[in-house]
């Protein structure tokens, strides 16, 4: 039987994306802990769990002890929200004191804890939510005497709302080892939010579901970002999960030599890797391609790292490949990315938005470099491109991969970034010299799904296609060296 078949009502949290992890949103009626360092975006989640409550016409608790109603006001208008549907309940000192003291009741030694507790429940049983959120424990914790008292009133109010229809949620600070130990044992499920603050770059957010009883999750950690509207999460790409079939077919460049170069065409639902030094035209055969595509109708989307979108339409414009029109008609989606402002499973999340709901059958990602900066100490780079590209190849997508490797002749990939075992099809760029001018060479030197040409053509930039590819050069011998001996024949 399925493990989540035991609870099958779910409150959804209101974030797609963390729904998406969590298998369907939060089974119902159960205590759930939300741990995280101030400013990881708690206090947020909260409020989108219970804005999706109230939107579902439940009745929505937000229950705050640290923060007042004003504070979170503001937060509901930075996001673009209101407290349609919420009741926010503001515990001070005069709610349990019955004074104007300005005593704190966050004083061990002037408040008891279970004082508290009650004043809270009064008002729970008063309003009756479906959803209710408190935020924070880490000033309940602040009230208890010793870490067995604070534990037995948490298990107290596990026990109050296991008989009633509530989902709750426990916003935690994590201000104590010995406490988050506590908590995560006594709830059903646990949610850690996580800041990592990179040398250099906007600071990374990540969630891990920790722990949810009876309930199959994608396990791991997801990205997320808090923008106005709320928070969006990222959830890390399981190829197994997007098995789908497709027609083959393939895709050609409009330039005869060069597609009888790669074997007629790219294939459907394959990757391509083009590699060479910068400068070599790797960027303008990929533009080709996708150009010829959208020439014929199809949607495309490129990914740009280096080069900012001036730049990219006017080199493309002046090679006979206006992208202009086939962007404003949506044929061509271009997305610039900076890899000081991205998060991994954010890159994947727009990738896939491209292809899913926009249908883009021919992705572009330039370059792997920018690629790579996009994700400083992450150790596991390859397998997540493999992961990507699987993905992509499942959905019947053709993906294309600029990789620039160092130095005008060098045959190094930048360290830790050979994909070329990955690249279905593997085209490779050359400079080389002769007769005082600096030209240019491709070959094909890999094509998994079926055969290719061996040889080794000049390739230029310009004329009516953008490209210029020569008959194969078969007068020279040495050419991958970059310094080639020329054997006879016409030097054009």
């Amino acid at each position: 039987m399925n493990a989540s078949a035991s609870f099958p009502e779910r409150a959804l949290t209101g974030i797609e994306g963390l729904d998406d992890v969590l298998g369907g949103g939060l089974p119902r009626n159960r205590l759930y802990l939300v741990q995280g360092d101030p400013g990881v975006g708690k206090t947020t989640l909260g409020l989108q769990f219970l804005r999706a409550a109230a939107q579902r016409g439940e009745r929505a608790l937000y229950v705050t002890l640290s923060e007042s109603r004003e504070e979170i006001e503001d937060v509901v208008r930075s996001h673009g929200w209101d407290l349609g549907g919420i009741e926010v309940y503001e515990h001070t000192p005069a709610d349990l004191l019955g004074t104007q003291e300005p005593t704190s009741i966050f004083h061990p030694a002037e408040v008891e804890l279970g004082d508290t507790v009650r004043t809270l429940l009064d008002v729970v049983e008063r309003v009756q939510p479906g959803c209710l959120v408190f935020d924070s424990l880490s000033e309940l914790r602040l009230l208890a005497s010793d870490p067995l008292r604070y534990r037995r009133e948490i298990l107290s109010l596990k026990q109050y709302f296991a008989g009633r229809k509530t989902t709750v949620l426990l916003l935690d600070d994590r201000t104590t080892d010995a406490g988050d130990r506590q908590l995560q044992s006594l709830c059903h499920g646990v949610l850690q939010l996580e800041t990592d603050l990179p040398d250099y770059g906007a600071e990374r957010r990540r969630v891990r579901v920790a722990k949810l009883r009876g309930v199959k999750f994608r396990g791991g950690y997801h990205d997320y970002t808090i923008h106005t509207g709320g928070i969006e999460v990222y959830p890390r790409l399981v190829a197994s999960e997007h098995r789908t079939e497709f027609h083959g077919g393939q895709f050609t460049s409009g330039v005869a030599a060069l597609d009888s170069l790669v074997g007629g065409g790219l294939d459907r639902g394959t990757n391509v890797a083009l590699i060479g030094p910068a400068g070599v035209g790797k960027s303008v055969v990929a533009t080709r391609f996708l150009f010829a595509a959208a020439e014929r109708g199809e949607t495309v989307a490129m990914f740009v790292f280096e080069e900012t979108l001036p730049v990219l339409f006017e080199r493309s414009r002046g090679l006979g490949m206006d992208l202009r029109p086939h962007v404003e008609s949506g044929r061509i989606l271009i997305q610039t990315v900076d890899p000081a402002e991205l998060a991994p499973n954010e890159f994947v999340h727009r990738v896939r938005d491209a292809v899913e709901n926009h249908g883009a059958r021919l992705v572009l990602i330039d370059s792997l470099i920018g690629y790579l900066n996009s994700m400083p100490g992450e150790r596991f780079l390859v397998l997540q491109l493999h992961e990507l590209l699987t993905y992509l190849s499942q959905k019947g997508v053709t993906t294309l991969l600029v990789a620039v490797q160092h130095g005008m002749l060098a045959s190094a990939l930048a360290p830790g970034l050979d994909i070329s075992y990955l690249a279905d099809t593997v085209l490779l760029f050359r400079y080389f010299e002769h007769a005082g001018r600096i030209r240019q060479a491709v070959s094909v030197f890999k094509r998994r799904s079926g055969a290719h040409e061996r040889s080794i053509r000049e390739l230029t930039l310009g004329g009516p296609d953008g490209i210029r590819i020569s008959e194969p050069l078969t007068q020279f011998r040495g050419l991958l060296t970059g310094v080639p001996i020329h054997e006879g024949g016409d030097d054009d």
